[in-house]
C-alpha cells in the first residue's frame, strides 16, 4: 500500500519547525485519515535524520551529543520533563549508526524525537527559503522510508 504525503502533514509539520506550536497542533487534530498520521510521522523521522546530519557527524564525539541534549532540556521546562536525556541521546546516536532504540516505546521515542527536531531546526535559524528547502529534503526521505523505490 503506497501512502502519499499530503498538503495536511507538510503543513504540519512546516508549523512545528517555524515556531507555530497552536497551529500545528490544530492542523494535527485536522488529520481525516490513518494516511495522514503515518506520513506525519514518516517526515518527522526522516526530518530528524536530516537535523541531525546537519548538526552531527559519525564522528561526533558523544561527550557532545550529552551535552547537547541537556542543553535542548535545559531550554524549556516543557522539554526537560518529556524528553528523557538517554533516549534523546539513543535517539541521535542511532542516526548516526552508534547506537539503537530498541526498548524504547515509539510514543516516548516521537515526544522526544519531535522535540530535539524542534530544537535542532531552531538551532540552525533557518530562514522560510531554506526551512522549505528542508521540508522538501525531508519529504523525499519520507516518501522513500514509507514506499521504498516505487
Amino acid at each position: 500500500m503506497t501512502v502519499t504525503i499530503t498538503a495536511q502533514p507538510l503543513a504540519a509539520l512546516r508549523a512545528q519547525l517555524s515556531g507555530n506550536s497552536s497551529e500545528h497542533q490544530r492542523l494535527l487534530k485536522e488529520f481525516k485519515s490513518r494516511d495522514d498520521r503515518v506520513a506525519y510521522s514518516a517526515l518527522v523521522h526522516a526530518a530528524f535524520i536530516e537535523a541531525v546530519g546537519h548538526r552531527f557527524t559519525k564522528q561526533s564525539q558523544t561527550s557532545g551529543i550529552i551535552e547537547y541534549v541537556a542543553d535542548v532540556r535545559s531550554r524549556v521546562e516543557e522539554i526537560a520533563g518529556a524528553v528523557d536525556p538517554r533516549v534523546g541521546e539513543q535517539l541521535i546516536l542511532e542516526v548516526l549508526g552508534r547506537g539503537t532504540t530498541d526498548g524504547i516505546d515509539s510514543r516516548t521515542s516521537s515526544t522526544a524525537m519531535l522535540f530535539l527536531l524542534t530544537a535542532l531546526i531552531a538551532d540552525e535559524g533557518m530562514d522560510d527559503a531554506v526551512l522549505d528547502q528542508f521540508i522538501a529534503t525531508a519529504r523525499k526521505t519520507a516518501d522513500y522510508l514509507l514506499n521504498g523505490d516505487t
